[in-house]
């Protein structure tokens, strides 16, 4: 007899439960349905499972067994949700998850193209910060991530859209404003520096050591702005997340060439995009080269 998910099913349940009736409740199953299920894997494989009848403490055999059962699990039940997610694509479904700046300033071009040629299709989209977004993929509530994908682990696709220089954001009216030349991290220290966590990115020991002495940490964007317009003091920001046509802010350039951040395109590993997401994933990467070029 050929070896079944189902069998790999019985077999975690009952070793993760410690016994049958408790694994045929979890199962929706009688305890004999079970236990027969058990019997024929083990008749398999040749050798026993569990250490006895209790089910409680499992054989070398077992244990090894259900490392790969679940491992085989788990992929049976992505494959599952990525062929349902196919299907579904014909009545058209997109689940983005992206970090406010891209939201803001990236996906209404993209979204607002993509729904005049496909009008059926169901969009959804999410903005937080960049573990928010992992955290969405890892879970599979997303089918894109749009985010710096530092610390994405082996079961994240992981590929640049763009990446923007971080710049310093001060008042029109502050005497940074009318440098002519990139500022150093040195320049900022005599002025009252709002830190954000977004420049943890940033490898400088200079401005890491220059914004470690900040006694104001903001994690919101806009609340961060609002705070810089009001004059409390400067900060620092990627390219994309300040409005350049606010004329109360100005956008200044720093010395530190390698300040930069990327935002990647990010996707759930050996899994196949529907075709509603695979075609709004080209058209993000055409209106996205678009805008940079508008820079």
């Amino acid at each position: 007899m050929a070896i079944k998910i189902e069998m790999f099913r019985c077999f975690a349940a009952v070793a993760n439960s410690g016994n049958l009736a408790d694994a045929a409740d979890k199962l929706g199953r009688t305890p004999s349905a079970v236990s027969m299920m058990l019997k024929q894997f083990e008749d398999h494989l040749g050798a026993p499972l569990f250490e006895s009848e209790r089910k409680s403490r499992l054989t070398p055999l077992g244990a090894f067994a259900l490392r790969e059962a679940t491992l085989e699990i788990d992929h049976f039940e992505r494959t599952v949700i990525s062929i349902n997610n196919f299907a579904r694509s014909k009545a058209g479904f997109v689940r983005i998850a992206a970090v406010p700046s891209v939201a803001e300033k990236i996906l209404p071009r993209v979204v607002r193209g993509f729904v005049r040629d496909r009008p059926g299709v169901r969009i959804d989209i999410r903005d937080m910060d960049s573990a928010g977004v992992l955290r969405e993929l890892d879970r599979e509530r997303v089918d894109i991530g749009l985010a710096t994908g530092i610390g994405a682990g082996a079961e994240i696709d992981r590929e640049s859209l763009f990446s923007d220089a971080f710049g310093v954001v001060s008042r029109a009216d502050h005497p940074l404003a009318g440098s002519a030349v990139p500022l150093s991290w040195e320049a900022l220290e005599q002025w009252p520096y709002i830190a954000s966590g977004i420049t943890a990115l940033i490898d400088s020991k200079s401005f890491q050591s220059m914004a470690s002495k900040s006694l104001l940490m903001v994690r919101n964007t806009t609340s961060l702005l609002a705070l810089v317009r009001a004059g409390v003091g400067i900060t620092v920001l990627p390219r994309l997340v300040v409005d350049v046509a606010d004329p109360n802010l100005v956008f200044l350039p720093v010395a530190d060439k390698a300040a930069r951040r990327s935002i990647d395109v990010l996707k759930r590993a050996h899994t196949s995009l529907a075709p509603a997401a695979e075609i709004f994933e080209q058209a993000l990467r055409r209106i996205t080269g678009e805008i940079i070029a508008e820079w």
